[in-house]
């Protein structure tokens, strides 16, 4: 597929991002594009400090150097995750080895300017406790990522230098890099891997300066480096082959070690690509590892803990384009795979984007992980940011080179649009940007293909993360429903938890990740079910975060993934859950449906038992942004709470449930409706109102969960960013499977337009598994009538009402039918309808229009539909592609004089039912 032969056999650098060459090309480009001009200007004045501090004393920068210098040390032992300590000298200062795996630390990193020179104490480092203030002596394991942040810090200096040599031929920036290279290139050529005394799978993960071999940014600095000053060394005899011996190791090591089973193949392939393209051919080298050996294992070749590329892409789902990671990890990975396929096309000039257009799919799919502002969604160890923009920076570099036109005005567009929403200003933050981004942007004017909304489907679902998300209405109308459980990497254990979208804001969020994956808040709290809006059993819901098979089963939803419906008032999911540390079976339906007017409200309803009879705790668990929470009673009073200690891992309950506080408590078996309060400065009250059905001996708790690490500036306003979150728990002492916990939410802007009118449930004690429930909208005229079994097989009889079936939902406008949707149905009959499958369970929506009404159903189906003695007739009209494809008259109903028969022999998805005109 590939030739890795991509330089001949001539020694030219540099060659990485640009070549002597494009020199003068990429001079006059710095006078016409402003972005690139100011990085280069930007990165001009940072180094004009540093430059001045190595005039005076040429050893400065050199000796900020985190070094063994006294020591000497070039053997490395670690302990776990952490430095435990280094022996056995080298000939010259060795590279010191980070402190921890963990990045959370009690220290501040200290500034370049005020690092000790030459610091080798064996006391550790003295570094300032950050709510201390004071400095401290502390080991090296204390520090976190510090010590490989300074170095890269330092080496990021010598890198633009070295890129200014280049470009200006002043050689006071060659003579500031080279040093300070060259001293660190010497100390890592005596430098050992390290080895784990635990003998854990650290072991098999650390690189040569971080304990994971995907953390080694530094190895980008040092090429580029290298690459910049290759002339500058070449005229001054500097031997290269130290560097070559290092980038060498680094490969091998990076080959050696890793975690071949998710994204981090293809984050050590982007250093396998950099020191690739950096080397000379194999036949250069005695031991032959030159850049094709080493292209062939970033593309081709998979080791036990390095993958290739091309077997890593299999783990795409590639009918959707999701990578089954949380979002922001899920992204990055789309990041890194263009950055790597940019730099090899950069070399070889052969379009290598068209070897594996699954990342040109993915980019694409991505929109679907956003919320309608923008910002993507949050669950697992994933944040609400928007999507890289670098993603179509790199698709629309890669278009303009070979003259696609029509994608690149496309992609180009959705940049635009992002820019416009000013969610994204053109810069280059590094010298990837500079080379690689495209001068300007192409725009189509006359159509608007950028919106969210066009590269969005109502619903989506993605097996490969149990992801399933339902979008309603647009700008501040705009709901959305984000249903996960547990599946892929950097899962989370929530069970069956939703993200919800309102009023402009994540209203409903996920709380994200903690300090750090090795921190006890992520371990005991942000991980764990009671940091998710969920339901958990008996206090002790619980299994594997991080690498998790937990996923849902999607039973029935509506529409179909990826599908536009030709109804669009509801969309809807069922899923199932089996949660195995209390052997229990849950159930989640969540539902939008659009009210009368442009708003919308969601419905969720949640089942949950244990398959052991016997005793059973079930809790209903909901963040919503904030700074209030206020519980009424069925006549809107407001209902007393009192302080409790329940919910407490003394109470045998999670150890995350610890991390609640001002917890209050009441209990009622009524209906309750709980009011979410958000003020933001200037703004009217953000509010959210839960409508939630009674049940027998419900305890209701008001609490604050800890802050939100998912929220951010684009889906929380200032005030609620860091703060505690109000959470409302319903906690039932028995089974909520018959008896759901059922909620409707209902957000709305104050003083503003609120959808719903009055909320009421009821249910009929011969048919348990059936919840019915009663939505008054505003007016007082329109009402929505929800009938919700727990599956297909299910029914429901009430009077004159009969359903076989999943869920009806039947709208009437001052007593008459304005829209009827069936899901999972086999038979529905009310107000003179009577619908029947023809065998399969069927999805139908029917609503009125002028002089009659317009269905569409995706199976065979009979309809027998009232009529009134004035409209004894009418005439089924059915449409394909737009076009009528058939017409027929209604016929009697032989039981009943009232009602005029429809046989329809497939799905349609448009059909009509026009009143002949008398």
């Amino acid at each position: 597929m590939l030739s890795f032969t991509v330089f001949g056999q001539v020694e030219k650098h540099p060659r990485i991002y640009t070549n002597n060459e494009s020199k003068e090309a990429f001079i006059k480009t710095l006078e016409s594009v402003s972005w690139k001009k100011s990085l280069v200007e930007k990165k001009k004045k940072n180094l004009e400090k540093y430059l001045k501090y190595v005039e005076k004393d040429p050893n400065w920068l050199v000796s900020r150097l985190q070094m063994n210098w006294n020591t000497k040390h070039k053997k490395v032992f670690l302990k776990g995750g952490d430095f435990a300590y280094s022996k056995d000298a080298a000939p010259v200062a060795t590279v010191r080895f980070a402190g921890s795996r963990d990045w959370a630390t009690d220290y501040k990193r200290p500034k370049i300017e005020n690092i000790e020179p030459y610091s080798d104490d064996k006391r550790g480092l003295f570094w300032e406790h950050k709510k201390r203030s004071k400095k401290e002596w502390i080991h090296p394991s204390k520090a976190g990522t510090g010590i490989e942040k300074l170095n890269e810090q330092i080496m990021s200096l010598v890198e633009d230098a070295a890129f200014l040599y280049w470009l200006t031929g002043d050689e006071k920036y060659a003579k500031f890099a080279a040093p300070v290279y060259s001293k660190y290139i010497n100390g890592m050529y005596y430098r050992e891997a390290p080895v784990d005394l635990e003998k854990s799978n650290q072991q098999y993960i650390s690189g040569l300066a971080t304990f994971e071999v995907i953390h080694e940014g530094i190895v980008v600095s040092l090429v580029t480096t290298y690459d910049f000053l290759y002339d500058y060394f070449k005229t001054n005899k500097t031997n290269l082959d130290t560097s070559v011996a290092v980038f060498q190791k680094w490969g091998d090591q990076i080959i050696k070690n890793g975690i071949p089973d998710n994204n981090w193949n293809l984050f050590q392939a982007r250093f396998l690509t950099y020191i690739g393209l950096v080397l000379e051919n194999n036949a250069t080298y005695k031991n032959g590892k030159g850049s094709e050996y080493y292209l062939e294992h970033t593309f081709d070749t998979s080791t036990d803990r390095q993958l290739s590329i091309k077997e890593s892409l299999l783990v795409y789902d590639h009918k959707n384009g999701i990578w089954p990671e949380s979002p922001s990890y899920s992204v990055h990975v789309i990041t890194t795979l263009l950055r790597i396929f940019t730099l090899l096309d950069h070399a070889t000039n052969k379009d290598e984007f068209l070897n594996y257009p699954i990342v040109e799919k993915a980019a694409l799919a991505s929109f679907q992980y956003l919320f309608p502002n923008g910002y993507t969604i949050g669950f697992g160890d994933a944040n609400h940011k928007i999507l890289p923009p670098e993603n179509f920076e790199l698709l629309i570099s890669n278009y303009q080179k070979y003259d696609k036109t029509t994608k690149e005005t496309l992609i180009s567009d959705i940049l635009s649009k992002m820019i416009s929403d000013d969610l994204y200003t053109r810069k280059a933050d590094d010298f990837f940007q500079l080379f690689f981004y495209a001068d300007i942007l192409k725009s189509n004017k006359k159509q608007n293909l950028s919106s969210i909304k066009n590269l969005t489907s109502q619903t989506f679902y993605a097996s490969n993360v149990s992801m399933f998300n339902q979008r309603m209405g647009d700008k501040e109308n705009a709901v959305m429903v984000s249903t996960v459980g547990s599946f892929g990497n950097h899962a989370h254990a929530n069970g069956l938890s939703i993200e919800l979208f309102a009023n402009n804001y994540a209203l409903g969020p996920d709380m994200g990740k903690g300090s750090s994956y090795w921190h006890s808040d992520f371990k005991e709290f942000y991980s764990k079910f009671p940091a998710h809006n969920t339901v958990v059993v008996d206090g002790k819901s619980d299994y594997g975060a991080m690498r998790s098979y937990n996923p849902f089963r999607l039973d029935n939803a509506y529409p179909n993934s990826g599908e536009k419906p030709a109804f669009d008032k509801v969309t809807f999911s069922k899923v199932s859950f089996f949660e195995p540390a209390t052997v229990s079976d849950q159930q989640r339906f969540t539902a939008i449906v659009k009210s009368n007017s442009a708003k919308s409200y969601i419905i969720d309803v949640f089942r949950s038992k244990k398959q052991q009879e016997g005793t059973q705790k079930h809790e209903y668990i909901y963040h919503n942004l904030g700074q209030s929470l206020d519980i009424y009673d069925d006549k809107e009073h407001p209902l007393k709470l009192s302080v409790t200690d329940d919910l407490s891992a003394e109470k045998g309950d999670l150890k995350g449930y610890d991390y609640f506080t001002d917890k209050l408590k009441t209990q009622s078996s009524k209906d309750i409706t709980a009011l979410f309060t958000l003020k933001s400065e200037n703004k009217p009250d953000n509010l959210m109102k839960l409508w939630v059905k009674g049940a027998e001996n419900q305890t209701i708790y008001s609490v604050k969960s800890p802050k939100s690490n998912a929220i951010s500036k684009g889906t929380a306003p200032k005030e609620v960013l860091k703060k505690q979150l109000p959470t409302l728990i319903l906690k039932r002492e028995y089974a909520s499977w018959k008896n759901p916990f059922a909620l409707v939410f209902n957000p709305f802007i104050k003083g503003e337009e609120n959808p719903i009118k009055n909320v009421s449930y009821a249910s009929i004690e011969k048919y348990p598994n059936s919840q019915i429930i009663n939505v008054l909208l505003n007016n007082n005229l329109t009402k929505d009538r929800i009938v919700l079994n727990a599956s297909e097989n299910d029914v429901t009889v009430e009077k004159s009402f009969y359903q076989k079936g999943l869920v009806s939902i039947t709208r009437q406008l001052d007593e008459e039918l304005d829209f009827l949707f069936l899901s999972g149905m086999y038979k529905y009959e009310n107000f003179g309808w009577n619908i029947i499958s023809s065998g399969n369970p069927f999805t139908f929506s029917i609503e009125k229009i002028k002089r009659g009404f317009r269905f569409q159903t995706d199976e065979p189906i009979t309809i027998n539909m009232p009529v009134l003695k004035s409209e004894k007739s009418a005439t089924l009209k059915l449409y394909e592609n737009g076009k009528i494809v058939a017409s027929r008259k209604g016929t009697t109903n032989r039981n009943n004089a009232n009602q005029l028969i429809f046989k329809i022999a497939k799905g349609y998805d448009k059909a009509e039912i026009i009143f002949d005109k008398k």
